[in-house]
């Protein structure tokens, strides 16, 4: 989304019905749900057919359920396609997005002395796949500096790369811990240029922010379909591109359905994304995650993106007016996550206190972002992640509960 165009996203935003958007999500009724960096509640038309699977399953049986919905199955791809600009035949389910980052991960030929050149904004669980790399073959971690006002020094990391010719790059759109939207575009102008190998985590922008994969410049993005897209839970993608497929790229573990065994000592994946897939699927989930695709779709992501963006900005006006509350958030650009501190509070008690008020929300550490808080000076933050669908009165009643915590009278 072009932050210095808005007008377009106001424009956007007017067009929701956020009403008849509540009424299709039964969670609204009973929770003030600001958790959609976790779990984004889902919608009844994404339920509904996920559900009715599961029951066709249990009456002719999992195999022929599957056979029966094959052609619903199949548009899994193509919405997905739809959503990130790229061909069916490029995306690949996966149980979760760090599965989907893992296999693709697999499919790189790594040797000692390689480098991996990332940020210091990333997903707790990418980084520790780096270092498990790091350990069984000897590559190398490089992070790129981030820039004064927050967010990766581009002109930096291009630096980095020419020195290093690293043998991937990677970069997370938006940490979990944190609004941070990271310039995942430049990164890949100058990836493009250089001919690198270019890695990207979408896990909290997808159904938040448009996406376009040849805009970005990524030969591989991973993805989970239950935060901002409001899919079920138990799904990801992997987007891979024609030049990754045509280099013959394939993940280390690759089986029955990702290829074909041709020979007694010979196998054949699939010309394909289908490589990095496994034969086993939840098809119940399968098909929740394209109704969830095409749902995105129908309500815009760029207009339920700039009604997350705003109603994440009004969060942060009103904590920060708040007396011991300090928000984390730094950067030339933030999304929809909120984080924020509170003094005189431990972390569980202090989320408890919200669960019992009837607010979801989540807790991040200092181990899931250790340069991140490290740079931060924090042990623990709070999480708040509006959709589209929440309103701005919960806005003010989540502020309002935070506010009466942080008081003299809040119970630690």
């Amino acid at each position: 989304m072009n932050n210095d165009d808005s007008a377009t996203p106001l424009l956007a935003e007017a067009l929701l019905d956020v009403a008849a958007l509540r009424a299709e999500t039964p969670g609204c009724a009973e929770v003030v749900h600001v958790n959609n960096a976790g779990c984004g509640l889902i919608p009844a038309p994404v339920l509904r057919p996920v559900v009715e699977h599961l029951e066709l399953e249990a009456r002719i049986g999992g195999y022929e359920a599957a056979a029966r919905r094959s052609e619903a199955v199949a548009d899994f791809y193509a919405a997905i396609g739809s959503l990130i600009g790229s061909a069916p035949q490029n995306i690949a389910f996966a149980s979760s997005a760090t599965h989907a980052f893992a296999t693709g991960l697999s499919a790189i030929p790594f040797e000692p002395g390689d480098v991996i050149l990332t940020t210091r904004n990333d997903f707790i669980s990418n980084q520790i796949a780096f270092l498990s790399l790091r350990k069984r073959f000897g590559v190398q971690i490089v992070h790129a500096p981030d820039a004064p006002e927050g967010g990766v020094d581009v002109a930096a990391m291009a630096d980095l790369m020419r020195k290093h010719r690293p043998r991937l790059v990677a970069a997370t759109h938006i940490p979990t811990n944190s609004g941070l939207v990271q310039p995942v575009a430049e990164i890949g102008r100058h990836c493009r240029d250089l001919d690198l190998l270019y890695l990207v985590d979408a896990c909290q922008s997808v159904g938040q922010i448009p996406l376009d994969v040849e805009a970005i410049g990524c030969d591989m993005l991973t993805a989970t379909c239950r935060k901002y897209l409001r899919g079920p839970r138990g799904s990801g993608f992997l987007y891979v591109s024609d030049r990754v497929l045509d280099a013959g790229y394939e993940p280390l573990f690759i089986d029955m359905h990702g290829s074909r065994w041709v020979a007694p000592d010979r196998y054949q994946p699939s010309a394909t994304a289908a490589r990095f897939e496994d034969w086993e699927f939840p098809y119940a989930t399968v098909l929740g995650c394209a109704a969830a695709a095409r749902y995105a779709e129908r309500v815009g992501v760029e207009a339920g993106g700039a009604r997350a963006l705003t109603l994440a900005a009004d969060f942060r006006t009103r904590l920060s007016a708040i007396p011991g509350i300090r928000v984390l958030e730094r950067g030339a650009a933030l999304g929809a996550l909120v984080t924020f501190t509170i003094e005189g509070w431990e972390p569980q008690p202090f989320k408890a206190a919200l669960d019992a008020r009837g607010i979801n929300s989540a807790l991040s550490f200092r181990e899931f972002a250790v340069f991140d808080f490290g740079d931060k000076d924090v042990d623990w933050c709070l999480r708040l992640s509006p959709h589209y669908y929440n309103t701005e009165e919960e806005v003010a009643v989540v502020a309002s509960a935070v506010a009466e915590l942080a008081g003299p009278r809040g119970i630690r």
